[in-house]
């Protein structure tokens, strides 16, 4: 039993390991004064201090920003409005239809899905004059498109377990169908919409292959900006960049997690 239980906290070790020992290298090395991300010179602040005022990567990052905010919002609007169709509202022609469309952009590989987009959007521009051109638009409503799926999964999952005993009680008591969604069932489903945002930001913040496709001259987001830099040499800004990053992340997650803890008390 004791052998059995040394083993799983070794393997558990190693897999921690394989996962947070390089983030601790990149980390490390973020305080490298050497131009060469391999060679260890001295410890050092330059490059946070470089990355300041790069203005490529501080614009990608705002941009990034924007169309992540943009594209979570509206994926959990229209998410919210799927899942309500499909496990409260009434059964529809083309119901199996449209439930298989809303979870296609989870099956289909993001280069077929960016390279879709891509002939979308020229074909519109060719018929209506819209878009013009691509950039953050067709960028952010490339992300509604797979971000919504996901929204679309969590939230639904959310109003499977919800008693459809409580909306026929506000109906009872002389709720409108509208009301009764803004007082009982949003409510109810706030964690679920939370989540759903939280992921469609973060998917559309870590996006490369889709933006890739939908993407203009002057509308480079940062993992654009990261994957172009890094093909041509691993930058030590992008070491500083990422380090932010880890740090902006478990800071979110600490207090997300002391907030959850104390609601709980």
């Amino acid at each position: 039993m004791r052998r059995r239980s040394g083993l799983a906290i070794t393997a558990l070790a190693f897999g921690y390991a394989f996962l947070y020992v390089p983030i601790a290298i990149l980390i490390v090395y973020s305080f490298n004064d050497s131009r060469l991300v391999t060679v260890w010179s001295h410890v050092s602040t330059r490059w946070y201090g470089e990355l300041l005022h790069n203005a490529q990567i501080g614009d990608a990052f705002f941009l990034s920003l924007r169309i992540a905010a943009v594209s979570a919002s509206a994926s959990v609007m229209l998410g919210t409005l799927a899942a309500l169709a499909m496990r409260r509202g009434r059964r529809f022609a083309g119901r199996s239809a449209f439930e298989v469309l809303v979870m296609m952009p989870l099956i289909l590989p993001e280069v077929l899905t960016g390279l879709s987009l891509l002939l979308l959007f020229v074909l519109l521009g060719n018929f209506f004059g819209w878009p013009s051109e691509r950039g953050a638009t067709t960028i952010t409503l490339a992300h509604i498109t797979f971000g919504m799926a996901y929204a679309t999964i969590v939230i639904r999952a959310r109003l499977s377990e919800l008693d459809p005993l409580l909306e026929e009680a506000a109906a009872d008591l002389g709720a409108t169908p509208v009301r009764t969604f803004w007082r009982v069932t949003l409510p109810l489903l706030m964690p679920a919409v939370l989540a759903a945002w939280l992921l469609a930001f973060t998917l559309s913040l870590d996006d490369v292959v889709i933006a890739s496709f939908v993407t203009g001259p002057g509308a480079s987001t940062l993992p654009i900006v990261i994957f172009s830099s890094v093909r041509l040499g691993v930058s030590p800004q992008i070491n500083a960049l990422a380090t932010l990053l880890v740090c902006a992340v478990a800071l979110i997650v600490g207090v997300a997690t002391l907030t959850l803890a104390r609601a709980k008390k």
